[in-house]
């Protein structure tokens, strides 16, 4: 895909479709919600659903959200929103291994930074998986009671051997005909701890010869001692993701469970398990049982995931970059984490423009880093006030000029929106302008300052350079002019003069020394790790450069996370963890305009 916006309008998605055609045909009209989870008992004592849809933002908390997860947010969120339902912020909390608090606290953070929340008619709709652990056990009883799981105790080897490929069939386990009670008793000895650590599984009864080999009688209980984050030391067992998940959205009562690509060979799984689930079996005693989940029943439906170039959003490449150190923390503005993203300067508003801009398909594709960083430039030209910055400062003496004089200029806070004013400006004898500025040897249309050359200084005068000092080793230190005291910019002498060059300047007596951090790409190579490369061989050295900058004054006074055009250079931020109270630190967030257009 190439950068060149293309014309989506916001929001559009074949999702949309759906929904709008199962609210037309009142699929989902007969729900009942007895306003908190449930199973089918619980809800059939409530009232019919006051949300038109359900739909649910699930992330597993074992890692910080990166910009894919941004795209799953406001299709989730947004869906709600825009059709008159409820979106659950849900964390998938069932394997204990690798899930901490700090990964959920800062999920949350970044959801409602991108301006999400979960309270809907009088309720706080914030859930997690582990609390359905009980459900999640007693479901697990009922399939086995039903002739619909067995407990396996073939080794991890065996069952992978025993599965088949594509091109053949597996083979049944030997203990798959278990009777319900061998396997009950089975289960509940696995339950109470009294087998080892990977001894057992319980399996789904479904299908070894299955084409589709997540059918092949699935695990969906191991054994694994494991303190977890929210349940503790409560559980020696936990289910697996597959069976989880389907069971989750049922006793939410979502509509529309929306997965990434990966999930479709999954899908047949999910209906296998809610189906079970929901309607009445016979147990082994001939007696009818009801079923546990309520109709009409959650669908899945699946999405491409985002592919970017220039990044890595693989969670275990995440992980490494961060605790070997390539980064500075799961923050460092370098990452595609939502936690970088927003401390480089990135906007929830820009990654909404962004997920309009790339759509909802079927189709995996990859997106040019480049539409994202224009997505940004867009709503930053909106929002950003302006501001001079001199990155590669060196001295400009105005020799003409009163010693110990100051006076003001004038400089608009953004030339888009005059209602926001201007702002003072104040200019003195000596001034600090881009190394860039100046050329003693001037090359072939370069008009800004050089011996007998004339330009304006932004905002101020004409002034003409009459020479520069170097230092011992033919290096550059100050530049010399004059100025023309009538050609101030705003005034009627400003168009007596004609220049072909324009520099940007900051008084040195006023300005303020700051530390700017000039971000870029982490990896210099579009698919970071292709063929046969490792992907930290493709880490962009250049990534990061700290400099000292010269500032106007008025940017002493930037908060934390207030952002800015700094003239002719980009958009920066002010640095929301290492800033300070009259001494911010600034972070580029992008450039001007593309530097890596081939």
């Amino acid at each position: 895909m190439s950068s060149e916006k293309t014309a989506v309008a916001p929001g559009a998605n074949f999702i949309r479709n759906i929904v709008e055609r199962d609210l037309e045909l009142g699929t989902n009209a007969s729900r009942r919600w007895a306003g908190t989870p449930g199973d089918a008992e619980h809800h059939a004592k409530g009232e019919p659903d006051p949300a038109k849809i359900r739909t649910r933002f699930p992330p597993e908390p074992n890692g910080y959200l990166h910009i894919g997860h941004a795209k799953s947010i406001f299709l989730n969120f947004g869906l709600a929103r825009d059709y008159d339902g409820v979106c659950h912020m849900r964390f998938d909390d069932t394997n204990p291994e690798k899930e901490e608090q700090e990964y959920v606290d800062s999920i949350i953070e970044m959801v409602q930074w991108l301006g999400f929340g979960w309270q809907k008619y009088g309720a706080s709709h914030l859930y997690f998986a582990s609390n359905y652990f009980d459900f999640m056990y007693r479901a697990a009883e009922y399939l086995i009671t039903a002739g619909h799981a067995y407990v396996d105790q073939q080794s991890a080897e065996e069952m992978r051997a025993n599965r088949g490929n594509l091109t053949e069939p597996g083979k049944d386990s030997p203990w798959r005909n278990r009777s319900p009670d061998e396997n009950l008793a089975l289960f509940r000895e696995m339950r109470d701890g009294k087998h080892a650590d990977g001894s057992m599984v319980l399996r789904a009864k479904i299908d070894m010869a299955s084409p589709n080999i997540n059918l092949r009688d699935p695990a969906i209980y191991r054994i694994k001692r494991a303190t977890h984050h929210n349940t503790g030391d409560q559980w020696c067992i936990y289910p697996m993701y597959t069976y989880a998940h389907p069971l989750e959205d049922a006793l939410e009562g979502v509509t529309h469970s929306i997965c990434t690509l990966e999930f479709e060979d999954q899908r047949p799984f999910y209906d296998w398990v809610l189906e079970r689930l929901a309607k009445p079996t016979e147990d082994v005693g001939g007696n009818e049982q009801r079923g546990l989940l309520a109709h009409p029943l959650p669908r899945q439906y699946e999405f491409a995931r985002l592919n970017l170039t220039y990044v890595v959003l693989s969670k275990r490449k995440l992980i490494e970059l961060v605790e070997n150190k390539h980064v500075n923390g799961w923050d460092d503005p370098r990452l595609p984490t939502l936690a970088g993203a927003r401390r480089r300067g990135y906007t929830a508003a820009g990654f909404k423009l962004f997920t309009d801009r790339i759509g909802v398909s079927k189709a995996d594709s990859w997106i040019e880093y480049t539409i994202l960083e224009d997505c940004m430039r867009e709503v930053l030209n909106e929002s950003a006030m302006r501001r001079i910055a001199v990155l590669d400062p060196i001295k400009l003496v105005i020799d003409n000029y009163p010693e110990g004089s100051t006076e003001d200029c004038f400089a608009p806070n953004h030339p888009q929106q005059p209602e926001t004013g201007k702002r003072v400006v104040p200019l003195s004898k000596e001034l600090w302008i881009e190394r860039e500025d100046f050329m003693e040897e001037p090359s072939k249309g370069y008009f800004r300052l050089f011996p007998g050359n004339m330009v304006r200084l932004r905002y101020g005068y004409v002034i003409k350079c009459t020479g520069c000092e170097k230092d011992a080793d033919g290096n550059v230190t100050t530049v010399h002019c004059e100025y023309l005291p009538d050609t101030k910019s705003g005034t009627a002498g400003a168009d007596s003069v004609k220049v072909k060059g324009n520099i940007h300047w900051v008084s040195a007596a006023h300005a303020y020394a700051a530390e700017v951090r000039l971000y870029d790409r982490l990896f210099k190579e579009a698919h970071p790790g292709a063929g046969d490369r490792n992907y930290l061989d493709d880490l962009n050295p250049d990534s990061v450069k700290v400099i000292t900058a010269q500032l106007e004054p008025a940017l002493k006074d930037a908060k934390p996370e207030e952002t800015f055009q700094f003239e002719r250079h980009g958009y920066f931020v002010a640095d929301r963890k290492d800033s300070v109270a009259g001494k911010p630190v600034f972070n580029r967030t992008v450039t001007l305009r593309d530097a890596w257009q081939k």
